[in-house]
């Protein structure tokens, strides 16, 4: 009986994927399974044509040199370079080995604000006010022209007139820049923003701002001038070049951990957050270490 259950089971899943007597496969005619294969084709037909349709709408809305919509942050963000991770740049003064990665990051970063590009790509523009180029109506006002930023402004910072930037002196130099953001205008009347570093040896400032002799800014007081702003975007302004303040500290004890923050200066309204660490602000470990 086991046996002729077995064939009878057997005999069924056979009948089940194709039926002989009505000519069915998997229990559908071949009719049947045309329609639910016509219907499933103009289905997905359907949805797939609403999905291009919709994304093409969306598509239109958007603006090739300016985004829609634009989640700004009401104080742009600041980074130093030479940058590691974590942000610290700590090397010994005899080993040439422990700062030359920091000369190469400095010569690659500050290769495109040689002068001779600059002056090829960029304006010689009026300096202390904004430099406004709106658009005229419908008509596009680009590319749009952007200021030039050569690199001796950089001073003994530029690694021009000291190609290891002070590192082989122990009086290193370090990059600061803000964060690009379009349309920012830093600056509420005619002075341009500028940076103010400190340098704390755990609880006690040991050197603080501008006032310092400790501490050099390159350009003069450490301004980002207004005739770099606003920023209209990287298709609209393809040859921008960022405003950079470079920081040179001159008097640094040897062994010593340093904690350096520094932050902008301006009469807009930024808001230093302690939450985030980045927005107008940074901070870094300094040490040079010498046997």
């Amino acid at each position: 009986m086991a046996k002729d259950d077995e064939k009878k089971e057997s005999g069924e899943w056979k009948e089940f994927f194709w039926n002989p007597r009505t000519h069915e496969l998997l229990g559908r005619t071949a009719s049947s399974w045309g329609l639910i294969l016509l219907f499933y084709l103009v289905f997905y037909t359907f949805l797939a044509g609403m999905f291009c349709l919709t994304m093409y709408v969306m598509l239109l809305t958007l603006d090739d040199y300016k985004p829609t919509w634009q989640d700004r942050l009401a104080t742009p963000g600041m980074m130093i370079r030479p940058k590691s991770d974590p942000l610290e740049i700590v090397y010994n003064l005899e080993k040439t080995e422990s700062w030359d990665s920091y000369i190469q990051a400095l010569d690659n970063f500050l290769a495109p604000y040689n002068d001779s590009q600059q002056a090829m790509k960029n304006d010689a523009c009026i300096p202390d006010q904004y430099f406004i180029q709106e658009d005229s109506g419908e008509v596009r006002n680009n590319p749009k022209r952007s200021c030039q930023f050569n690199r001796t402004m950089l001073g003994s910072c530029s690694g021009l007139e000291d190609r290891t930037y002070g590192y082989q002196e122990g009086k290193p130099c370090v990059l600061i820049k803000l964060n690009r953001v379009i349309g920012l205008r830093p600056s509420n009347d005619e002075k341009s923003p500028y940076v103010s570093c400190s340098v704390e040896k755990g609880q006690k400032t040991a050197q603080t701002n501008e006032t310092s002799a400790a501490v050099e800014y390159f350009p003069p007081n450490g301004t980002f001038n207004l005739m770099y702003y606003p920023y209209y975007g990287k298709r609209a302004q393809v040859n921008y070049s960022q405003p950079l303040v470079a920081v040179k500290f001159t008097d640094l004890s040897f062994n010593t951990d340093f904690n350096v923050e520094c932050r902008i200066k301006s009469s807009s309204d930024f808001k230093i957050s302690e939450r985030d660490k980045f927005a107008g602000r940074v901070n870094f470990k300094l040490r040079i270490n010498k046997v």
